[in-house]
């Protein structure tokens, strides 16, 4: 073995044998590096977490789109008797009128939603039943694990089909390939065309789009003719629309919708979109804004920023902790130094150079930042595992940010060892000797 090398091992077993010597003053030494990487670690699987939601957000809701809802106007109660005289929230005729007059628009599709019971020979299942066409599928990205999407010809011929998610899917056919099964929606029996992939809920902004997963797509044309929204299916269905009764004096329009969504073309400011879009909208809707108009992308775009700063704030706890641990391991190198003067006087004396005298004072303090940063990885992990039972936060331990946590450990310990080493190093021989 090499000179050099068997004097870098004669100084990390000194280093071990110091630590192991003085247990409690090296584990309270080693505290500030532990929790500083486990607060690196937390932090970043935290912002991990919330990225990889960000992407689902984006693909859920889309980049590009606008969505219109329907909703009460903020005058309602005191407007009754003029709310009565015409439909509330948003039409076809609304969707069409957007399709005219925004040349801006790529691709639109509109959504027209309710509850049912869905039963099989199998089960049943409470589903959100979406009327819709077949952009849908673009808009929102919906992804097939097996069959077809709406077509043009399903909405022409009134079809009894449906795509179904992936929830709805386990619990009305289990492990049963459902596609050209029979499923009953309320009273109505359809045939299951294809099954959605599973898909996260859009939650960004408070955006209250219906969960793809235990919900049944089915032809815009369908949904109207066969589910009418008449005056008590409407009262118990949908609260926003109690106001439609049956008598001969007041308007029932069986062509209002839930929602609307317009895919913008590229080059058009989506902002811009949104406000021309809404102009129009309570122009045709007589000044009542009985609508929202929603641009995904700012919402999560504001997502993004809160979480930011949630980061940065985090991130100068970590920075802090990683500090104080830094400095801790200096104070206690410089006590050690002052304690063991005497030993590198002898070790000096006997043929010691002050490379060798520096190795062994920096291994002791890389050891320090090793053993506490393994400790803080432990301590990271176990955090992000309570974050997420405790706070429902979605977390993410990336193996980066493991290496990037530890890494910065180790060279905290590396920075703040080296000036007690160099001032070891640097000590008189005579001096050291006659030091009691």
């Amino acid at each position: 073995m090499s000179e050099p090398l068997l004097q870098h091992r004669e100084a990390l077993r000194i280093a071990l044998e110091s630590l192991r010597l003085h247990k409690t003053r090296s584990f309270l030494t080693m505290l500030g590096i532990v929790f500083g990487v486990g607060a690196v670690i937390a932090m970043l699987s935290i912002g991990e977490g919330a990225r990889q939601e960000s992407l689902e957000q984006i693909e859920v809701l889309g980049v590009r789109n606008v969505i219109i809802r329907s909703q009460d106007p903020p005058d309602a109660a005191a407007d009754d008797e003029a709310l009565q005289s015409r439909p509330l929230g948003i039409s076809l005729k609304d969707a069409d009128a957007i399709r005219e007059v925004c040349d801006f628009v790529e691709n639109l599709t509109v959504n027209w939603e309710t509850s049912v019971e869905a039963r099989t020979y199998e089960g049943k299942q409470s589903v959100t039943l979406i009327g819709s066409t077949p952009a849908h599928r673009d808009i929102f990205n919906v992804r097939l694990s097996s069959g077809a999407f709406l077509t043009a010809h399903h909405l022409r011929q009134t079809a009894n089909v449906c795509i179904i998610g992936s929830e709805a899917r386990q619990a009305l056919f289990g492990f049963k390939d459902p596609l050209f099964q029979m499923v009953k929606l309320q009273d109505q029996w359809f045939t299951v065309i294809g099954v959605m992939q599973e898909k996260a809920q859009a939650t960004t902004g408070g955006i209250a789009l219906p969960e793809a997963n235990v919900s049944a797509i089915i032809p815009i044309t369908t949904a109207m003719a066969k589910f009418p929204r008449d005056v008590e299916s409407t009262s118990m269905r949908s609260g926003r629309r109690r106001r439609f009764r049956s008598s001969e004096q007041q308007y029932i329009d069986r062509n209002t919708i839930d929602q609307i969504a317009v895919q913008v073309r590229n080059e058009t400011a989506i902002e811009e979109a949104a406000v021309i879009i809404r102009r129009l909208l309570i122009q045709r809707h007589n000044q009542k804004e009985d609508f929202t108009v929603t641009i995904p992308e700012q919402l999560i775009e504001q997502s993004q920023k809160t979480q930011s700063i949630f980061n940065i704030v985090m991130g100068a706890i970590a920075g802090i902790s990683l500090l104080v641990g830094g400095i801790g391991i200096m104070n206690i190198m410089l006590a050690s130094v002052l304690e063991r003067t005497r030993e590198i006087g002898v070790r000096r004396a006997i043929g010691a150079t002050r490379t060798m005298i520096i190795t062994q004072f920096l291994a002791e303090a890389s050891m320090l930042s090793i053993f506490g940063g393994f400790l803080g990885v432990i301590l990271g992990w176990g955090l992000t595992e309570l974050i997420t039972a405790y706070a429902d936060w979605r977390t993410i331990i990336s193996g980066w940010s493991i290496l990037l946590a530890f890494s910065v450990a180790v060279i905290t310990g590396i920075v703040f060892g080296f000036y007690p080493a160099r001032r070891a190093a640097d000590q008189d021989v005579i001096e050291s000797l006659r030091y009691e």
